[in-house]
């Protein structure tokens, strides 16, 4: 329960004032620059990259709710340029040091008079998958959101089914909150929702945390991981 303090007529308990009440701003075309690569506004031209990792990889789709998987790239391309027009859930690329795209996730469920926001959609390709890029990019976007937009609340909600998502929510530092049963019909199945959040209030400590798993130094000379982010966070 969160702190209270008594109703100045009633003397009943109630939350804390919120010291800034105001609605923030929604998220924008900005791009993220990082160490590993970067994030920016998804666009159409974004699909044929997109299309060269993501081809044949129907795996990566089971538990994407509303799309996917597709079988050619037109229908695919124009997948992109729609989600690209869209202002909720609002797309987002992650872009390699070369240039390809790679991989996108949205910021969605945006209710700017309350600052609570979700990232979703998020569709990792093979070659984005365990790298640091695909924890760099986590971490620009909530970097974005609590410390450009000034969000209170930052959200992650996957199928109970999807091992893979319940593990990096908790790895990336949010909290587990509960189990919504029966919450949707996902390509007419069911589907549980599991429901993870991060607050303003957390976000110090977990932005040390990624940027000193981030860091050159915590990688040796294969590139394989020094300390872990999951540790970090669980300390």
């Amino acid at each position: 329960m969160s702190a209270s303090e008594p109703h100045p007529q009633t003397g009943q308990p109630v939350g804390l004032p919120v010291p800034n009440p105001a609605p923030g701003p929604r998220p924008g075309p900005v791009t993220l620059q990082g160490r590993y690569g970067r994030v920016e506004k998804l666009k159409a031209k974004h699909a044929a990259d997109l299309w060269r990792v993501l081809a044949g990889q129907n795996q990566v789709w089971t538990y994407i709710a509303t799309s996917g998987p597709f079988s050619n790239f037109d229908e695919f391309a124009a997948f992109i340029a729609m989600r690209a027009t869209l202002d909720d859930p609002y797309g987002y690329a992650i872009v390699d040091t070369s240039g390809r795209a790679i991989g996108y996730f949205t910021l969605l469920r945006i209710v700017p008079q309350n600052r609570v926001i979700e990232v979703g959609h998020v569709l990792y390709s093979p070659a984005l998958q365990r790298t640091p890029l695909g924890t760099e990019a986590q971490y620009l976007l909530a970097r974005y959101v609590f410390e450009t937009l000034r969000y209170r609340r930052y959200e992650w909600k996957c199928d109970s089914h999807n091992a893979a998502s319940r593990r990096a929510a908790l790895r990336y530092g949010f909290t587990y909150e509960g189990t919504f049963r029966q919450h949707i019909i996902a390509k007419t199945r069911n589907r549980d929702d599991v429901w993870f959040s991060m607050l303003d209030s957390e976000w110090p400590a977990r932005k040390a945390n990624f940027e000193r798993w981030l860091a050159p130094e915590n990688f040796d000379a294969d590139g394989r991981q020094k300390l872990s982010l999951a540790a970090l966070n669980e300390q």
